[in-house]
């Protein structure tokens, strides 16, 4: 059963949940606008970046597998919050990187110890908040992308552009610590998901999770999802400057734009979600999102103004899907094995999200003239992925809602 929590409890939680989510999600983020800037420090190429945005999420989906074997074991709180701590460091690690290989290794650690705490948030939503305003709460927590694309990204692109690409890493160590703080004394304890039954072996939640047919529908989903987001996301930036004309000073105003924006709709989606249906409004957004997705990929010089009522809509519809879409997933798990669901499905989101970028980073290349070459090519492959995560939607069955209905599910 989910813990019980007074309304203003159940705030103050997920307001800390946010907080929490912002760092990791803004430390994941900033690495994409700061694009430009580190393919000039280190002389790199389109590869080599996509690498070091896709080592995040390669190791996050390693610790993720790891995180399987024992989520289910602690008390939830305080294995976020050491998490949250040894993510700080890494991340602190990287602003004082020296060389591109010794980023890429603190980018490593850092999303080795960001994988679990975005499983961790996900499964405490599903623990603690009941079925029915589960999407709400999601779509609360997930204002923490809006808040990292408003305030985040350009504050940390500012810090960049005026003083070094190392001061946004040093800046988000720092918030780390604020937020620590805050969970030490916000968040609940939460362990009813603790038992004295023994496991027949480490990996047995693990099987279980994975023996379930149900499960692996919600998974593959899931990457789905990801994968026709991430082939766009991160070269949004690269594609600005190189072939729309936007100017690198004009790059925090873009994301400004698009995570007020968010910031807005979030709340209103989670809303309609519980009121009208997660399936639905989730098939309603993603279909919505095709268009944006190849606009954005295929147009070429705009106007500021135009390009931001591009990326605008393309952030609002693409993070949109996801509040409906991690209500249903985080639903599709059996209750007593959420914890080991939601790290399995961080490491199969990480996977995908390294694998999508770092496809499109071989599928586009820069050009004689500085343009980048190949982006519609990555908007046709993310409009598939996005097509098949409608059809696999349906298949998912939501075992929170048939409890709750008082039904079994099938």
């Amino acid at each position: 059963m989910p813990a019980t929590l007074t309304p203003r409890a159940e705030r103050l939680f997920l307001l800390t949940l946010a907080g929490i989510q912002f760092s990791h999600i803004l430390d994941f983020m900033i690495m994409m606008p700061l694009g430009p800037i580190l393919m000039r420090a280190f002389g790199i190429g389109t590869p080599e970046f996509g690498l070091l945005v896709a080592s995040y999420s390669f190791s996050a989906a390693i610790s993720g597998i790891l995180a399987a074997t024992f989520v289910d074991l602690f008390e939830r709180k305080r294995l976020l919050l050491v998490c949250f701590a040894l993510f700080g460091l890494a991340t602190l690690a990287c602003g004082l990187a020296p060389n591109y290989s010794t980023l890429m290794v603190a980018r490593c650690l850092a999303g080795v110890f960001g994988g679990i705490m975005g499983a961790l948030v996900q499964t405490m939503i599903g623990d603690a908040i009941p079925f029915a305003r589960r999407a709400r709460a999601s779509g609360l927590v997930s204002t923490a992308f809006s808040i990292s694309t408003v305030a985040g990204v350009p504050l940390s692109l500012w810090l960049a552009n005026h003083l070094d690409w190392r001061a946004p890493f040093i800046f988000i160590a720092a918030l780390s610590v604020v937020f620590i703080l805050v969970g030490l004394r916000i968040l609940p304890e939460l362990r009813h998901h603790l038992s004295d039954e023994k496991r027949a072996h480490l990996l047995s939640s693990t099987f279980a999770v994975l023996g379930d047919t149900n499960h692996l529908r919600a998974l593959l989903y899931s990457a789905l999802i990801i994968f026709s987001g991430f082939t766009v996301i991160p070269y949004i930036t690269v594609y600005a400057v190189s072939n729309v004309g936007i100017s690198q000073q004009d790059i925090p105003i873009v994301y400004f734009v698009g995570g007020g924006a968010t910031l807005i709709t979030a709340r209103f989606i989670g809303h309609w979600a519980d009121k009208y249906g997660k399936l639905k409004v989730y098939r309603m957004l993603a279909i919505a999102a095709m268009l944006p997705l190849a606009v954005l990929t295929n147009v070429g010089v705009l106007p500021l103004w135009t390009w931001v009522i591009c990326t605008t809509s393309f952030f609002v519809l693409v993070s949109g899907r996801m509040i409906p879409a991690m209500a249903i997933i985080s639903s599709a798990a059996q209750p007593k094995l959420r914890g080991t669901f939601m790290s399995l499905n961080g490491t199969v989101q990480s996977l995908a999200m390294g694998l999508a970028t770092t496809l499109a980073g071989y599928l586009i290349s820069l050009d004689s003239t500085g343009k980048l070459v190949g982006y519609p090519t990555v908007g046709y492959v993310a409009i598939a992925a996005n097509l098949l995560a409608i059809v696999f939607a349906s298949r998912i069955v939501m075992h929170d809602q048939h409890a709750q209905a008082g039904k079994k599910p099938n």
